[in-house]
């Protein structure tokens, strides 16, 4: 049995490296960027997918700890003396927490893009206006 772990080890190693190696060797990774420019919009477009697996992964985290929740409240129920209440109350928070993050992140954008006509004028928050009587 041990001489399979081992074996099975091994496989699933040289498995990983191998995809490792191809999916290196298979992008360009933008490699003829020359200038400043050519690598600032580079790094534009690379970074502009990050609001959308923070959000996915805000999703999947706030799911877990809702559920995990749950579980802490039903070992409450069934063994007061060892869970405490607020175990599963705290992950329940954390869980809507995290599920609500990505819509108020979206509210903030936005309220302070310049798409909007009603949104905030970045240019005007810099000037602080003082009325003197």
């Amino acid at each position: 049995m041990l001489k399979l772990n081992q074996r099975l080890n091994r496989i699933g190693a040289m498995a990983s490296a191998s995809f490792i190696i191809g999916t290196l060797a298979s992008s360009d990774a933008y490699a003829t960027s020359k200038t400043f420019n050519d690598i600032s919009s580079n790094i534009t477009k690379g970074i502009a997918s990050i609001p959308g697996l923070l959000a996915a992964v805000s999703y999947v985290m706030g799911l877990i700890f809702s559920i995990l929740g749950v579980l802490k409240i039903k070992d409450h129920v069934e063994n007061p003396s060892q869970t405490q209440l607020k175990d599963g109350a705290i992950r329940l928070a954390v869980g809507g927490a995290l599920f609500g993050l990505p819509i108020i992140t979206a509210a903030m954008q936005d309220l302070i893009s310049n798409n909007n006509t009603s949104a905030i004028d970045g240019n005007k928050l810099n000037k602080v206006q003082m009325l003197v009587n």
